[in-house]
């Protein structure tokens, strides 16, 4: 007969045999019942995820029959459409908008003759543009993108940053400059449905002429367009800057730097190609700037800066004829401080590809102003 120790022991081996079984690996594979249906792993999503945009601002600078800018209007007094869709306007402004600027400069070697102005407009910039509670970021170009102030709402260390501009290599890496002032915008605070925050400005100093960027014109416009950054440009001539310069003996060049190869109008010197008015009265700049954001991948290869502005609905100065670095500023500044902002949440965000933004007047008896917006923004499937 047993003992209690024994029966003890028989009651724990009983135990412990089926946890071992149950621990242990099956040799292999397990063979499925055939009354028993097999669970599949769940399937991975093959939904696209698209860009969510959460704001749209739209400046709008609206002027009479003589070029006046007209600052009376209200929100009621406009009409947006995104996508061919009515928008309802949810933040409306005139001018008021605290700025957030990045000022891209060109420091070629080509620019030396117009060096003394550019350094003299660092004052326009915190005066004229910036305006109370504007804050300006400093960036010079040429093989090399140098970031040369964060941005500052210090009056002097803007006009400093800018009178200490030096000319450097022969190169102007336009497009990546672009691409580097979009994303120092870009990591300002985002605006919300219900915060629109500071107006980001774009603003270029700068010949038309790309050499060497590994950015495309188009995609970095694509991400103006999603980051509500709107560009001015300020276009430097160089042919404006040889011409002032006093006549050098045995000069054999056919035409200086960057200017058109066509020959010049009968009685003008060439100019360069877009500042010709052959060609600016035959381009379609709004088309084109539509064509380079649909068309990332393709090369806009000219009016470049004329194309940064209407893709994001700035403007363009030229300084070839009698505008002035100084007057160019100026212009830009008063409207900068005049412009309409209206700011909407698109109701079709899921559609993707290009989004045409139509703004318009109510009114009958506003039908001779002229207004100037952005065209629109793309989204793009995979973003």
């Amino acid at each position: 007969m047993p003992t209690r120790l024994q029966l003890s022991l028989l009651f724990l081996l009983a135990a412990l045999v089926p946890c071992r079984a149950f621990a242990q690996s099956p040799d292999g594979p397990m063979v499925p019942r055939p009354d028993v249906s097999i669970q599949q792993p769940p399937k991975r999503s093959e939904a696209t995820i698209k860009a969510k945009v959460v704001l749209v601002n739209a400046p709008v600078t609206v002027r009479d029959s003589k070029d006046q800018i007209v600052t009376s209007l209200e929100a009621k007094d406009f009409q947006l459409t995104d996508h061919g869709v009515a928008q309802t306007i949810t933040h409306f402004d005139v001018g008021g908008d605290p700025i957030s600027l990045v000022v891209l400069f060109e420091t070629s070697s080509r620019i030396v003759p117009m060096l003394p102005a550019i350094q003299k407009s660092g004052i326009l910039i915190t005066e004229t543009i910036l305006g109370a509670n504007g804050e300006a970021a400093i960036v010079g170009f040429n093989d090399s993108i140098d970031k040369l102030l964060p941005f500052s709402k210090n009056a002097d260390e803007i006009q400093s940053s800018v009178w200490h501009l030096q000319a450097g290599t022969s190169g102007s890496r336009l497009y990546d400059a672009m691409n580097v002032g979009v994303e120092m915008l870009t990591g300002l605070p985002e605006a919300t449905a219900t915060t629109p925050g500071r107006r980001r400005i774009l603003l270029i100093v700068s010949e038309a002429s790309d050499f060497g960027s590994q950015a495309k014109l188009g995609e970095v416009l694509r991400k103006a367009q999603l980051q509500n950054i709107t560009i001015y440009s300020v276009g430097l001539s160089t042919t404006r800057a040889l011409l002032q310069q006093e006549p050098k003996q045995n000069h054999t060049d056919i035409s200086p730097p960057g200017t058109y190869p066509l020959p010049p109008i009968p009685g003008k010197p060439p100019v360069p190609e877009e500042e010709d008015p052959r060609l600016n009265n035959t381009v379609d700049l709004m088309a084109l700037a539509v064509w380079a954001v649909s068309h990332v991948a393709d090369k806009v290869s000219a009016h470049a800066l004329e194309v940064a502005a209407t893709a994001t609905g700035g403007a363009h100065f030229a300084t070839f004829k009698d505008r002035t670095i100084e007057k160019a500023l100026d212009e830009i500044g008063g409207e900068l401080h005049t412009q309409y902002t209206i700011g909407y949440t698109p109701t079709n965000t899921t559609a993707t590809g290009y989004h045409e933004i139509k703004v318009s007047l109510l009114d009958p008896k506003y039908k001779n102003l002229k207004l100037r917006s952005r065209p629109g923004y793309y989204v793009a499937s995979d973003e």
